[in-house]
């Protein structure tokens, strides 16, 4: 028989999420306002009242079990529905508004979600904006962001993710510097040349490549290491090195020619690109109304269709 939901249960419910969420019962009670032993009350009845364990929990750690998994995505569809029936009552949806934190990757961000983010406002102006362009994963929790776009395959967690394209490993070099030293044939030849490597403070690199349907992954010694793509692409331009950049990073200079691409064949299979975000389909207006515009302006861009 299905039990209809009271207002205590839906309270559990908005706790067990804030846990799951702040990964704790502290962050949850700072959250909530409420206080951590109310919190770890509170996530007790819910366990009783379900007759199963949700958390494991330990002086440091809380951990959700299997069935805490699947139940917490239940809780999330279920609140969130309440919350846009009141948001739809009250008109919220019929208009985007507030402020959105959006992070991407720099280049990325500059040669692409700039120009998305610009439309957005000029549609939308009681929305405004904040834009991490970071070459680090950035924790949407922590640091209170609305929608992110990761490059890569995704790890497990209760982030959703929209795949919007797709981005190749590219290395390449300026003629110049191809001209003076050679083009590599393969994995193997690359040792023999200067290298420039976006890699931060690393003595060395890993490339990873593929021969004759075998991975290889070449370590290398840099000629140049720098903490920015930039840094890595003006250098390759000036004729320094070989460089390994994404296929977007590079897709301009390859078709003027100013760059070419080497070792293509051996090159490892694409990597996805995602608009990732917290709430799932019942995201904020502000929020569903970004990832409606960005995953069509995304998907339309060839330069993301590797």
């Amino acid at each position: 028989m299905t039990r209809a939901l009271s207002v205590d249960r839906l309270h559990l419910m908005t706790v067990y999420v804030a846990v799951v969420d702040a990964n704790g019962l502290a962050g949850a009670a700072r959250k909530l306002n409420i206080s951590p032993p109310a919190v770890t009350r509170a996530i007790a009845e819910l366990e009783r009242q379900l007759g199963v364990r949700l958390l494991t929990r330990t002086t440091r750690v809380v951990r959700v079990t299997d069935a805490g998994a699947r139940y917490v995505e239940d809780c999330r569809r279920i609140l969130a529905s309440l919350s846009e029936a009141d948001a739809a009552v009250n008109g919220l949806h019929r208009e985007p508004q507030g402020r959105l934190t959006l992070t991407a990757p720099v280049l990325l961000g500059a040669q692409f979600i700039t120009g998305i983010v610009n439309e957005y406002l000029q549609r939308y102006p009681q929305v405004s904006a904040t834009c991490l362009f970071l070459d680090r994963v950035v924790n949407l929790m922590d640091e209170g962001v609305d929608v992110a776009v990761r490059i890569g395959e995704l790890p497990d967690s209760t982030l959703q993710a929209v795949r919007v394209g797709q981005v190749r490993r590219v290395i390449c070099a300026s003629p110049e510097y191809l001209a003076r030293h050679g083009t590599p044939q393969g994995p193997e030849d690359l040792p023999q040349h200067c290298v420039v490597a976006a890699a931060g403070s690393q003595a060395s690199v890993e490339w990873k490549l593929f021969k004759d349907g075998q991975a290889h992954s070449v370590r290398l010694s840099p000629r140049l290491l720098t903490t920015t793509n930039e840094t890595a692409l003006s250098t390759a331009l000036s004729g320094l090195g070989l460089t390994r950049l994404l296929s977007y990073q590079v897709r301009e200079h390859l078709q003027s020619g100013r760059l070419v691409e080497v070792l293509a064949d051996h090159a490892p299979p694409p990597l996805p690109l995602h608009l990732v975000h917290r709430e799932g389909r019942y995201a904020s207006s502000k929020a569903r109304a970004f990832l409606d515009l960005a995953i069509e302006r995304l998907r339309a861009e060839p330069a993301l269709a590797a």
